[in-house]
């Protein structure tokens, strides 16, 4: 059983949620030390907690389902619903999978709240999670969105770097950023990134999600991406330093010049007509 969690404010919980976390004769978490906060504010004690993430879903599944067979599990995440930018939906698959059914409790969801209080145009919005994390990825992100109303989150060390890259792709788009959602210190910012960006303390602190206001996106500032000449010149450097295939394509995806999978296969094609080229000149040397 999926459980959301409140947000911040302990008052969002729901009754079945609370009934849920009572009666669970195991709660999976996100992190232990969070959900026993929680379990002593609804004066629910006395649980057993596994934790599950990205790092121990893989290990951690198969004994879970095992669990939820016969007995209630729980799943809940730090805030909101399991599910949403954490490894839970694996968790679902899997379970579909082993046959055991799973039930998600409607509650708390940061991103749904972020889009209402926007104020922008919901008739059709997007999801998109956290940003890359790589400048050039981000920038691509951001550009290849702006047809829509997109929802992101993003951490705090990294707020700014994203609203520059978003400043840089959409100087005047409008984009509302909410700040620690229903605690004490919430803060609301709406006007341009770099609007949002001047309004936000420093160090930021918290959690944060922003939205950006769908558009028509402005052809001046479409990005053409580097051409084919410059990413085969690029691929030949790296193979002049004897780099491996999948090291090169890797590098080069990062720095933005495409889509790793395409890059590999690029470079493989690269390497097959240098060692060709190789071959004529040995010929040629040995003729003469």
């Amino acid at each position: 059983m999926f459980v959301p969690t409140p947000l911040g404010n302990l008052r969002d919980v729901t009754l079945r949620s609370i009934d849920a976390l009572r009666d669970a004769s195991l709660i999976v978490s996100e992190d232990s030390r969070v959900t026993r906060r929680l379990l002593n504010a609804l004066e629910i004690g006395g649980k057993e907690i596994w934790t599950y993430h990205e790092h121990n879903a893989r290990a951690t599944t198969p004994a879970i389902l095992e669990r939820a067979r016969t007995e209630t599990v729980a799943v809940v995440t730090d805030a909101g619903t399991p599910g949403i930018s954490d490894p839970g939906s694996a968790l679902v698959a899997a379970a579909r999978e082993d046959g055991v059914p799973v039930e998600v409790l409607p509650g708390p969801a940061a991103f749904v709240c972020a889009a209402v209080l926007s104020g922008f145009d919901l008739r059709r919005f997007v999801f998109a999670g956290f940003p890359p994390r790589g400048g050039a990825q981000r920038r691509a992100a951001f550009r290849a969105s702006l047809g829509e109303t997109t929802v992101w989150y993003e951490a705090p060390h990294r707020i700014r770097e994203s609203l520059a890259d978003l400043a840089a792709v959409a100087p005047d788009r409008r984009v509302f950023l909410v700040r620690e959602l229903t605690k004490l210190h919430e803060q609301q910012v709406l006007g341009t990134a770099a609007d949002v960006a001047a309004a936000i303390a420093d160090p930021v602190r918290g959690e944060i999600a922003f939205v950006v206001e769908g558009g028509v996106p402005d052809p001046a500032l479409a990005d053409p991406g580097p051409s084919q000449d410059d990413v085969d010149s690029a691929i030949d450097g790296l193979l002049a330093e004897g780099l491996t295939t999948s090291a090169i394509a890797k590098r080069l995806a990062d720095a933005g010049h495409g889509e790793r999978r395409h890059l590999y296969a690029r470079v493989g094609e690269r390497r097959v007509a240098d060692a060709k080229i190789g071959e004529r000149s040995a010929d040629t040397t040995f003729s003469e």
